[in-house]
This record gives structure tokens, C-alpha cells and sequence, in this order.
């Protein structure tokens, strides 16, 4: 941004994508394929933790292990869902931010809040931005959730055939 941009350093749309990629959290998407996928892997087994002994209080896994392991499986996923959702909506936040024409910011506080229209240069630096890198991640994420959901589908089949 110029000089003259009255919004606040913390507050300009490619700072505060800077911010986000180097973030331990929301830099995820940003890593290769596979230092990404182990990642997601990781939180999925974390979520074993607590999805693991609720499956077991459940279904005991030495008479019952098939019901035992989609229940687990499916209860897992959901710390893997939300911090997927989580990741999305954050970029999708400063997407909306580098796209937009106009930028709100705070100059002290959340009561004078202000705005200020993009310079021509600025909007095609951000769209640039918005387009080339921050685009691409959220469809990474996106990706992940159609994963999960397909997952989820997956699950939710062998439910059904085994209730049958």
C-alpha cells in the first residue's frame, strides 16, 4: 500500500496475509502435499484420543471392532473437520479483504471504525495476491473437506450396510 494509506500497518490486507502464511496454523495449507497431508494426519490421530475410549465405552472393540473402528474413525474426524473449517474461513476472510474495493479498519479502537477505498494500484496488487496465493490454498483446504465429506459418505454407508 502507499505511504498514504491511512490503515494501519496490522490492518492492510497483505500484511495481514503475511501474517496468516507464516502462522504455525493457518500456514498449513501453504506447506507441500505431503508435509500437509501428515499434518492432517497428526490431528486425526490426536483426535483418536478422545474418539478412541468413547468408541471402546461404546462398542468393544475384541466383539464388536468393525462398529468399533467407524465410530472411532468418524469421531476423530470431527477435530479434523473443525480445524479445517477453521483454516477456511480464515482464508476465505482475508481473500474477501484483498478483493475488496474498500477496506475496514479500526484506528483505536472498535468504536471508530473507518474506511478507506483502495488506490488503483493497490486493488491490482491485492487481486494478484488474492488470485495467485491466496486462491490456491483455500482450494487446497476445500479439497481436504470434499476428502472428509467423502469420508464421512464412506462411513455412513458402512453404517447402513452393517445395520442391515
Amino acid at each position: 500500500m502507499p505511504t498514504v494509506c491511512p490503515v494501519p500497518p496490522d490492518q492492510q490486507p497483505l500484511n495481514e496475509y503475511q501474517a496468516l502464511r507464516t502462522s504455525w496454523f493457518y500456514g498449513l495449507p501453504a506447506l507441500d502435499w505431503g508435509q500437509y497431508g501428515r499434518r492432517l494426519a497428526v490431528v486425526w490421530g490426536l483426535g483418536w484420543l478422545v474418539a478412541g475410549p468413547v468408541a471402546a465405552a461404546s462398542f468393544d472393540p475384541t466383539r464388536q471392532p468393525l462398529p468399533f473402528l467407524l465410530s472411532g474413525m468418524a469421531g476423530a474426524s470431527l477435530l479434523l473437520g473443525l480445524l479445517l473449517v477453521r483454516l477456511y474461513l480464515g482464508w476465505r476472510y482475508i481473500n474477501q479483504r484483498l478483493l475488496s474495493r474498500t477496506i475496514f479498519y479500526e484506528e483505536s479502537g472498535w468504536y471508530d471504525g473507518q474506511t478507506w477505498d483502495k488506490t488503483p494500484e493497490a486493488q491490482v496488487q491485492d487481486r494478484l495476491v488474492s488470485v495467485h496465493q491466496v486462491q490456491p490454498l483455500m482450494a487446497r483446504v476445500a479439497w481436504s473437506l470434499g476428502g472428509l465429506a467423502l469420508f464421512y459418505s464412506l462411513d455412513a454407508s458402512l453404517w447402513w450396510i452393517l445395520a442391515r
